[in-house]
């Protein structure tokens, strides 16, 4: 009866240990939502949240810089509600590039895992040498603060490096705070110009992982290039998990899955050392 007993013991010990090891955790979840902006339908809007619900913190790329982008984003928070949990978001002013290439982005997060720390900005010092300067978010979750950097760089065809570049100078710039870089860098994480991160502690989330959509699937490969992906701090943040999702295999036609994105989201699950 004793080993018995010991053994219930030992086994809940382990299973509460599990679980609040499980509960200490924050994922993300980062899409480049394509033109999100009024074009997209309640349909596409309902199919995104559902993609985001079971994440802590949602950042998207490419949202429409004119208002119709302010209100669909408005849109997407009202769906998440309705999705079992209570969210909060925010959007930033459009990026200092030309009209154009200007975009906003934004960031939801479930307020029973996560709150925000003060404002959120978009970064000032090099908004002359990058187009859509990054936007940054402070987080605190689980007691411990840290801040995502939300970015899309332009096109690879552009030299997306030329404004890669400045991201070696941020952790010097924001020396307080656990900058987790997130977003589509239109690169592949082999880049040379993210070798200054990697060697101040900087890891990938995502290593020859393809994020972007082809034109068309050739047979089963839909995937074109390594644009998205999330750096992190190795000192300062615990991997856990990361991964895509094929968002398109779960839609009628590839047709309507590029109208909501040319991209698929990528997630990450870490722990705050």
């Amino acid at each position: 009866m004793n080993n018995i007993f010991m053994k219930r013991f030992v086994f809940c010990f382990l299973l509460l240990i599990w679980t609040v090891a499980g509960n200490s955790s924050i994922s993300i979840i980062s899409w480049n939502l394509k033109d999100l902006g009024t074009a997209k339908n309640d349909a596409e809007l309902e199919f995104i949240a559902k993609t985001f619900k079971d994440y802590d913190i949602a950042v998207v790329q490419e949202v429409v810089a004119g208002i119709g982008g302010a209100q669909t984003v408005a849109k997407l928070h009202y769906k998440l509600n309705q999705t079992g949990s209570k969210w909060d978001y925010s959007i930033s002013d459009p990026t200092s590039s030309t009209a154009y290439k200007s975009e906003r982005y934004a960031f939801f997060w479930k307020t029973s895992k996560a709150s925000r720390v003060g404002n959120s900005w978009l970064e000032k010092k090099y908004h002359l040498e990058i187009d859509r300067e990054p936007y940054f978010t402070t987080f605190k979750a689980e007691g411990k603060e840290f801040t995502l950097v939300n970015f899309h760089a332009i096109t690879k065809a552009s030299q997306p490096e030329t404004e890669v570049k400045y991201f070696k100078y941020l952790p010097e710039e924001y020396p307080k705070l656990n900058l987790i870089f997130c977003g589509d860098f239109n690169l592949p994480e082999s880049h040379t110009v993210f070798n200054p991160l990697k060697s101040s502690g900087y890891k990938p989330a995502l290593k020859g992982q393809k994020t972007s959509l082809k034109i068309t699937c050739i047979e089963d490969d839909c995937l074109a290039s390594e644009f998205d992906n999330i750096f992190y701090n190795a000192a300062k943040v615990k991997f856990i998990k990361s991964g895509v999702i094929l968002f398109y295999q779960d839609i009628k036609t590839f047709e309507e899955a590029r109208l909501i994105s040319d991209h698929i989201p990528i997630y990450f699950e870490f722990s705050i050392n």
